[in-house]
């Protein structure tokens, strides 16, 4: 799989990121400053501080994309990792966990990146999604250095998971 084409749809998504945060800051700065008359600033001030406030946030938020956007700058991910390697940065890992309810298993892929936990990107040519996680995440934590054919336990929106790796690149 092109792990390049991943980082470039990782990139892209965090500039847009950053982009939407700085015209929801700008927004929210000149509500603060323009969007009420001086009589209504006076009897509501808490109004304008709330504006200001939310400026402040979007501004963080782009703020912290833009310093992912700086981090991916010089990540390479390997094109392979070795024969029988361990999950390392940049790999591409397949899980599976059998749902117990059907006794189906199901599978889920993720790209280890150093930034951009959460994101979803899309495979090459369409094929599937991957979930972006980084080394600091639950997931990124629990498959870093492990095998294929290891089994990892994780809490994912409150529940233990058990998943068993299947696939590593």
């Amino acid at each position: 799989m092109d792990k390049q084409l991943l980082v470039e749809q990782l990139t892209n998504h965090l500039r847009a990121s950053a982009q939407v945060a700085r015209k929801a800051g700008q927004a929210a700065e000149e509500e603060a400053r323009d969007g009420a008359t001086a009589a209504e600033k006076r009897e509501n001030a808490r109004v304008s501080q709330e504006y200001a406030g939310l400026a402040r946030g979007q501004k963080d938020r782009a703020n912290r994309a833009l310093a992912e956007l700086a981090a991916l700058e010089t990540f390479h991910p390997p094109a392979r990792l070795p024969a029988r390697g361990a999950v390392s940065l940049g790999a591409i890992v397949e899980v599976e966990m059998e749902d117990e309810a059907t006794s189906m298993k199901q599978g889920r892929t993720f790209f280890l990146a150093p930034v951009g936990a959460g994101v979803e990107l899309t495979g090459p040519g369409g094929d599937g999604f991957l979930s972006v996680v980084t080394p600091v995440s639950p997931v990124g934590k629990a498959v870093l250095g492990k095998l294929v054919g290891e089994t990892i336990e994780v809490v994912v929106e409150g529940e233990l998971r058990e998943w068993t790796i299947t696939f590593v690149e």
